[in-house]
């Protein structure tokens, strides 16, 4: 038996990307890895097919109170998949939903958890989600926000952006690793190699190299165009939109920059988000405190 390595982040902040970078990583391929073959390698979290054994009632047709009585048993059956870690994909928050844990603790070795300034999640949001500017933006506030039960997935439960950076990064610990989006884009050695050494890795530097060269945001984009993604939404176009950092500028209005901050400034202002030029858009109250 295994243990749990979460692989945890809010929707559309990279998750895709970590995954195929250690798929390729451990596959060692000299060509890339399908884009349709990292559930192969990495687990998720709110596939439903695992709680089929438990119960009889039509997947989509469980109640929160029958997936909460499973979920501990489901992710200590994940754990039966592989003998050593066990990479598990999920867009939870870290904590409990309806007085029950969402995150198996007794089977869980760590997790690998990745950050994205909201500024850009909420433009991947509207395509991803099939949803306005307005309500994305709604969506990053909204503590209930989610993902909806189908015969495919039980229900995500992702809280506000804030919330779920909160849950996952505030404390501390050996056991997880916090990473930056934009630090992967800027510094993709760099940030991988973080990744392996989290990991216990020691990978050569062309092997590294080739991992990181395969889970690219172009050839990931061009697998998709060729093959399909079987992740894509069906409100989506397409699952790799850009890959791009700071489009916020371009595309978002200094009203819309203003609201996002003054909602999430405190977990933006930890990971640098806050850009200096908006500095005014952080609370009174929250600067005297800081201070």
């Amino acid at each position: 038996m295994g243990a749990l390595i979460w692989l945890a982040s809010y929707p559309k902040s990279g998750n895709t990307w970590m995954r195929s970078f250690l798929h390729n990583l451990f596959r060692n391929s000299h060509t890339p890895v399908s884009v349709n073959e990292i559930t192969d390698f990495c687990l998720g979290g709110s596939s439903a097919g695992w709680y089929a054994k438990y119960t009889a009632t039509p997947l989509k047709d469980l109640s929160e109170e029958e997936i909460a009585r499973y979920r501990m048993q489901v992710q200590r059956d994940f754990t039966t998949v592989f003998p050593d870690s066990v990479f598990v994909k999920t867009h939870d928050y870290l904590g409990e939903y309806m007085g029950a844990p969402l995150q198996n603790m007794e089977v869980t070795a760590g997790a690998i958890y990745i950050v994205r300034n909201p500024l850009d999640v909420v433009l991947s949001m509207m395509p991803h989600f099939g949803i306005t500017l307005e309500a994305a933006i709604e969506m990053l506030a909204n503590e209930s926000a989610g993902s909806a039960s189908s015969d495919r997935h039980i229900p995500e439960h992702y809280g506000s952006w804030s919330t779920h950076v909160r849950t996952w990064t505030r404390r501390p610990s050996p056991g997880l690793l916090v990473m930056r989006y934009e630090d992967m884009l800027d510094k993709p050695k760099k940030s991988f190699k973080t990744v392996t050494n989290f990991l216990g890795l020691k990978p050569s530097p062309e092997r590294l190299e080739r991992a990181i060269r395969f889970s690219s945001f172009k050839v990931l984009k061009a697998q998709e165009e060729k093959e399909g993604f079987k992740e894509r939404p069906k409100t989506s176009q397409s699952f790799f939109r850009e890959g791009k950092r700071d489009q916020w500028r371009e595309k978002l209005t200094p009203d819309q920059v203003r609201q996002i901050i003054s909602v999430h400034h405190e977990q933006m202002d930890r990971f640098g988000y806050i850009p200096e030029d908006y500095r005014d858009a952080v609370p009174a109250s929250s600067s005297a405190a800081t201070a």
